[in-house]
């Protein structure tokens, strides 16, 4: 695998990865007991904790890019012929 493969594979999985932790933990105003200010939308999320999420996206789509590498370099899965 290339430096650009590794890049781009990388960044797929961050985002992958970070849209699917975004719904996690998240409640609205009126599931914590309170209501949403005026102008803001009432389903937003009260704490939504991007830093978290981008942290955690970071080090997994890191641990699933370095497999994803392992199986390309010791061919455990091959679709070349030969």
């Amino acid at each position: 695998m290339s430096w650009t493969s590794g890049i781009v594979v990388y960044v797929m999985t961050w985002w992958l990865v970070f849209f699917m932790a975004l719904p996690i933990g998240v409640k609205p105003p009126h599931e914590e007991g309170g209501e949403a200010e005026i102008g803001h939308e009432v389903g937003a999320p009260v704490r939504p904790n991007l830093f978290k999420k981008a942290l955690a996206a970071t080090v997994i789509a890191g641990v699933i890019t370095g497999v994803i590498y392992w199986v390309i370099v010791s061919d455990v899965a091959s679709f070349r012929n030969g």
